[in-house]
């Protein structure tokens, strides 16, 4: 039984020997590969991935400084109705957040007209809150793209809604 025991130690000692070889080879391997490359390699799989900058939210704010536009809307029963809108714009330029702020008169003017063209019974569905959304979006851009050359924000966001 001796030997069973010694050919047992035997056989651990070679299959630990060839583990650690082989671990060695692939830490090598790897090594190799993590450290060898070129920079000219690296490069362009920088330049293929940009780095998303940060959200930037910029409330739109009236000349009085007010953060919200309130304005009178259509409606077919004859009574003067009014709709309320807090505005904020995301980007993710500096340059833009600069130029919201240079054109703010500007933009307002643009979504005051935009906002006192709706009718109450468009406005009162969630279709009509999003195609107005969309068309304030529209009009910010607009207006970006003919000051800076570039559209600059994302989206507009309603943070504030009412209808009265």
């Amino acid at each position: 039984m001796v030997p069973v025991k010694a050919k047992g130690g035997k056989l651990k000692l070679i299959l630990i020997i060839v583990g650690a070889i082989v671990l060695a080879a692939g830490g090598a391997v790897g090594g190799m590969m993590f450290l060898g490359g070129s920079d000219e390699a690296a490069e362009p799989a920088e330049a293929a991935a940009p780095v998303k900058q940060q959200a930037q939210y910029s409330k739109i704010r009236i000349l009085s400084g007010d953060p919200y536009f309130t304005v009178t809307i259509n409606s077919n029963d004859g009574k003067t109705h009014y709709l309320q809108v807090y505005v904020e714009t995301k980007s993710r330029d500096d340059e833009v957040v600069a130029a919201l702020t240079k054109h703010m008169p500007r933009i307002v003017n643009r979504l005051t007209r935009l906002f006192s063209n709706q009718s109450l019974s468009t406005l009162r569905t969630l279709q009509g809150k999003l195609d107005l959304q969309a068309a304030a979006t529209q009009e910010i851009q607009a207006e970006m793209q003919d000051k800076i050359g570039k559209p600059g924000i994302e989206k507009v966001l309603f943070t504030g809604f009412i209808m009265q």
